[in-house]
């Protein structure tokens, strides 16, 4: 590899990706490596600096996870956030401990003067903390660069080595000057150009795939969302006929989608497509199963289940490709992040049975969906799908809580397709990156025609973000929430109530289950 990077070793931190995201974003390459990767896995990504991520454990801990030790020799500049701070502190000398108070949220730090790795940046800045330690002593050859209220040392380096240390999150737009931080270190410190880009990904993406697929056979799980259509066209760009694309109609998907998919697929895009009715399958299985992780799980497997039949079908098939992104890999505690902290179990990732046949071909499983997208676009997929908001794998199994039903199903399908039906009238669909209706498992007393009712409620989730690992809730016009709930309880039969989710993430997920 020619082109230059700054990877990113990960210890576990919830915001790791993000910290990839961000030197992207600075025209850099990343990847996010295990904790415990080798030199020779580093150095094939050609680096000019490495970055240790946050995690939660604390570095005393019997069985916390450690710096690599080839590291301390490689001669390359490195930056720490909290953990990776801790650990450079731990590895050279330095002391940490658990402080009086520990600091979560907002703090503002001061400067200790003028340093590189602050150029730019005003001596007071707002960060973002999130750290049970802290340090109480630096080790030898470091000097302080910057304290908060809470913490002594809230940055330090040693310039002579190139190692630096911040106590706080840079990754995370809570930091008021973060990406000037970063800035700094991977194009001053580290000397890197501007010279990656998310579209510059498409060849290289299909020369991995020639090289792991070769003379096999694949068979991609195409949703319809963007991330398997960009996969399915990545993968058929590289290996053309040894990919056959398998659509599974489970009965969990939005109004009209079914149609839309073997249409634009078959018709527009000339993949090759198999289309599964397999509807009543998935809703047996899930019949009377109301816990969320359960349903992953056997919608997981039911998935896998059926592409391994119908790779029989279709001949050898020795591969199954899927749409798989960071923040899937982060959230459900992938075998590549063994040190992460499991929220959710996604279907593709965590919740694939451990007998599975077929070798995994996931083209997109580093990037992001803002990255993603750029991709679809250099490869020819229409806009109209290139900017379709996000799909959960289980589709709306995870969208109606409690039990799912067909009944069920439809009622949330028309509620959720006026409301998107809505948005866009408004053009406020681009401006929201994630919208949705979610069927709550409870029942309300209302009025309708001088008649008492006692029926469903719809609550309706819309959020702004930049990387779906953060996310606000989106202050829709209330004239346009107004029409949406109005239409809804009069045009979905056994609704009678609307509510609107104003949470944000975190503490909450944007889906709801």
């Amino acid at each position: 590899m020619t082109q230059v990077s700054v990877p990113v070793l990960d210890f576990g931190g919830q915001t790791a990706q993000l910290l990839v995201r961000r030197v992207r974003e600075l025209g850099v390459y990343s990847e996010l490596l295990p904790h415990d990767a080798t030199e020779e896995a580093v150095r094939q990504l050609n680096p000019r600096g490495v970055i240790l991520s946050g995690g939660p454990s604390s570095v005393y801990e019997p069985g916390a996870p450690q710096m690599p030790a080839w590291l301390l020799g490689a001669g390359l500049p490195v930056l720490g956030v909290c953990y990776g701070m801790q650990l450079q502190s731990y590895a050279l000398g330095g002391q940490v401990a658990p402080p009086a108070e520990r600091e979560f949220g907002p703090a503002t730090i001061e400067l200790g003067g003028d340093h590189a790795l602050f150029a730019g940046t005003p001596p007071q800045q707002l960060v973002w903390m999130s750290h049970g330690d802290r340090l109480e002593a630096m080790p030898p050859g470091f000097r302080s660069l910057a304290h908060s209220a809470n913490s002594p040392f809230a940055a330090m380096g040693d310039d002579a080595r190139r190692w630096y240390g911040i106590q706080f999150h840079p990754e995370v737009v809570h930091t008021r000057f973060g990406r000037e931080l970063l800035r700094n270190f991977v194009h001053e410190i580290c000397g890197c150009g501007s010279d990656w880009q998310a579209a510059g990904f498409v060849a290289e993406a299909i020369e991995r795939i020639k090289a792991q697929v070769g003379d096999g056979r694949v068979i991609c799980a195409l949703s319809g969302g963007v991330d398997s259509a960009v996969a399915a066209l990545l993968i058929h760009r590289a290996v053309g006929e040894q990919l056959t694309c398998v659509f599974v109609d489970n009965g969990l998907l939005r109004l009209g989608e079914a149609a839309q998919v073997v249409e634009t697929f078959r018709e527009h895009l000339h993949v090759p497509l198999v289309a599964v009715d397999a509807a009543e399958e998935f809703l047996g299985a899930l019949e009377g199963v109301a816990d969320p992780e359960r349903k992953r799980k056997i919608i997981g497997e039911k998935f896998v289940r059926i592409f391994e039949r119908e790779a029989q079908r279709i001949g050898a098939v020795d591969f199954l490709a899927q749409g798989t992104l960071y923040p899937d890999v982060i959230e459900s505690k992938a075998p590549d992040r063994q040190k992460g902290v499991t929220i959710k179990t996604h279907h593709n990732v965590g919740g694939l049975p451990a007998d599975m046949r077929l070798k995994l071909v996931e083209p997109l499983r580093y990037l992001f969906k803002d990255e993603v997208r750029a991709a679809g676009l250099e490869l020819g997929l229409p806009e109209d799908w290139v900017w379709r908001h996000p799909f959960p794998g289980p589709g709306l199994a995870v969208r109606v809580l409690g039990p799912v039903s067909w009944q069920r199903l439809e009622t949330l399908r028309r509620a959720d397709a006026i409301f998107i039906g809505e948005l866009r009238a408004a053009g406020l669909y681009r401006a929201t990156q994630q919208a949705f209706a979610v069927l709550l498992p409870i029942q309300s007393v209302g009025v309708m025609g001088d008649g008492r009712t006692y029926a469903d409620v719809i609550a309706l989730r819309a959020v702004t973000t930049e990387d779906y690992m953060t996310a606000d809730w989106a202050r829709l016009p209330e004239d346009l929430l107004a029409r949406v709930s109005s239409r809804i309880v009069n045009e979905v039969q056994g609704v009678n109530r609307v509510v609107y989710d104003i949470s944000s993430k975190p503490p909450s997920t944007i889906e709801w289950e």
